[in-house]
């Protein structure tokens, strides 16, 4: 085949998989659109307690601190990644740090350190699967569970008590009535929005998700872009977990336990690929309305935990059947 040929080829592929991807879109905001609306419906019928500001201002406190994940899980999937499994770990370090710290640097500079050393997981994590090529899975699993032993070890296996009560006070504070979580979850969602759909960083990670060998060849840092999401990751789980442990004054090491599912699931089910190369911050924080409000409704229904689990599970493995039947139609 000619040069001009392969590039014909090329052109009409990439046609193609846009097509797909401009499906796969249309497909997920109408559902979800759907979905979140029925879930609201059947909530407010089924239980009168669903529609008080009281429940909504839980779910929206709950959110924030998922939230906040995912909008670093979406930078993962969208490059290529599959998932960073350290979260729990992460969050761990971020919760138990900012407030074992307190008493010897004070409550500010122990939150910055201890996002900052959760932000030094990600960039191992980043350099194990960037650089050397682990798979994302073994990669983050494998340091995830390092960081928790660490953690465990120098806390004694014990739960942290925060000794701060000001910094307890600034995070439950409001902004005209709105929790001072769900304000910094806002900000940390439009900056991770503008990032992913107006920098170069963004074109680049979409990119190297898309098509990793064509970003390579077209002089993308491919290696650096994939690391590079592992470290946002990271930080915003050790931000969330900084944030979380303020919020309770008291932090044990698997108080991140879950939360790298919920993210993940949040992602999936917002219409953000698994395969990498499509999605955006507002699809997973659809995604993330949709599956908080469906867990208050079940949470408040009386679903037992294992049904909750099932039904998650589900969401997550219809929603990536559909991203891998869509993408094949249209890249076939």
């Amino acid at each position: 085949m000619t040069d001009i040929a392969a590039m014909g080829q090329t052109t009409k592929d990439a046609a193609r998989f846009s097509q797909g991807s401009r499906m796969v879109g249309l497909i997920s905001r109408a559902g979800l659109t759907l979905a979140i609306l029925a879930v609201i419906l059947y909530g407010s019928l089924a239980n009168p307690v669903f529609f008080t500001a009281g429940n909504f201002v839980n779910v929206l406190m709950s959110m924030s601190i998922v939230g906040i994940v995912v909008v670093g899980m979406t930078f993962v999937l969208v490059v290529g990644g599959m998932a960073d499994l350290s979260v729990p770990a992460t969050i761990a370090c971020g919760a138990i740090l900012s407030l074992a710290l307190q008493p010897y640097i004070g409550p500010v500079p122990a939150f910055a350190v201890a996002v900052l050393l959760a932000g030094l997981t990600g960039l191992v994590n980043g350099v194990l699967v960037g650089y050397v090529g682990i798979n994302p899975i073994i990669a983050t699993l494998g340091m995830g569970t390092i960081v928790l032993g660490i953690v465990q070890a120098a806390v004694g296996g014990v739960i942290v008590y925060g000794t701060d009560p000001s910094s307890a006070d600034f995070v439950k504070s409001r902004i005209l009535g709105v929790p001072m979580i769900a304000v910094i979850f806002i900000a940390i969602a439009i900056l991770g929005n503008f990032v992913l759909s107006r920098t170069f960083w963004g074109r680049w990670t979409i990119a190297t998700g898309g098509n990793y060998s064509a970003a390579q060849a077209s002089a993308v840092p491919v290696r650096a872009v994939r690391a590079g999401a592992f470290v946002i990751t990271a930080f915003a789980a050790g931000f969330s977990g900084g944030l979380l442990g303020l919020t309770l004054q008291s932090a044990r090491p698997l108080v991140g336990q879950g939360y790298e599912f919920s993210a993940i699931t949040a992602v999936v089910v917002g219409g953000v690929s698994i395969m990498g190369g499509f999605g955006s911050i507002p699809r997973a924080m659809a995604g993330l309305v949709f599956v908080q409000l469906l867990t208050n409704v079940m949470v408040l229904q009386g679903v037992r935990t294992p049904i909750q689990g099932f039904v998650l599970g589900l969401l997550i493995a219809g929603a990536v059947a559909l991203d891998i039947a869509l993408r094949k139609r249209g890249v076939a």
